[in-house]
């Protein structure tokens, strides 16, 4: 990938992330931010709206940091496992899937229905298999198992911080945007790559001054 198609990619991101947040933070946190709305007081709306969005910034590094982590995992995975690759990363994925569920029923859910994290699991199931069967569309069958790990493993692990918190708020604040930024970066960096691929065929045609 190109200088300028990295750099594109960053700042695009970057305000997918900032983006996503602020529309995201509003409507989860709605019952905290209402008074401010029924009150009209236009300067707090905007202090919350510049907040949201630093956050979302932040958020979208995360999920940047967790998307070029996983290409060079995806790359080491290759080369060791070969053809097993595919299959450890389903055993990977039901792992983490479960280990979500169980942990955090553990830690959080004993004494109420265990559901409501089951139904998170799921969400973030559902969300990885509609994402991937996109990307193996865009570009091959054998994409979707890796496009499926990003979207469930990868996300459940940029997602720590607010598991461990396990505040409702800032688990569906952090969630959304990580899902929206990781999709993103994910079904765009084909287009990306091959971009790349012909600014380096026309620099290659271009005849050399001497």
């Amino acid at each position: 990938m190109t200088s300028r198609n990295l750099v594109r990619l960053f700042m695009s991101t970057l305000l997918i992330g900032g983006i996503t947040t602020g529309i995201v933070g509003f409507i989860v946190r709605w019952s905290e931010f209402k008074p401010t709305f029924v009150d009209f007081d236009l300067i707090e709306v905007l202090s919350i709206l510049f907040w949201l969005v630093g956050v979302g910034l932040i958020f979208s590094i995360i999920s940047q940091m967790g998307f070029f982590a996983y290409l060079t995992i995806h790359r080491f995975g290759l080369g060791i496992f070969k053809a097993l690759w595919a299959p450890v990363q389903v055993v990977l994925i039901a792992f983490v899937l479960f280990d979500l569920v169980y942990f955090r029923y553990q830690a959080f859910g004993e004494g109420t229905s265990v559901l409501p994290y089951v139904i998170v699991a799921v969400f973030i199931l559902a969300v990885g298999l509609v994402v991937a069967n996109r990307k193996a569309r865009q570009t091959n069958k054998a994409a979707f198992i890796p496009a499926l790990f990003f979207m469930t493993v990868v996300t459940v692990v940029e997602w720590v911080p607010a598991l461990r918190v396990n505040e409702e708020g800032w688990l569906y604040l952090m969630l959304f945007p990580l899902l929206v930024c990781n999709a993103y970066q994910l079904l765009i960096l084909h287009k990306l790559n091959e971009s790349s691929e012909l600014r380096r065929q026309e620099i290659q045609k271009k005849p050399s001054k001497s």
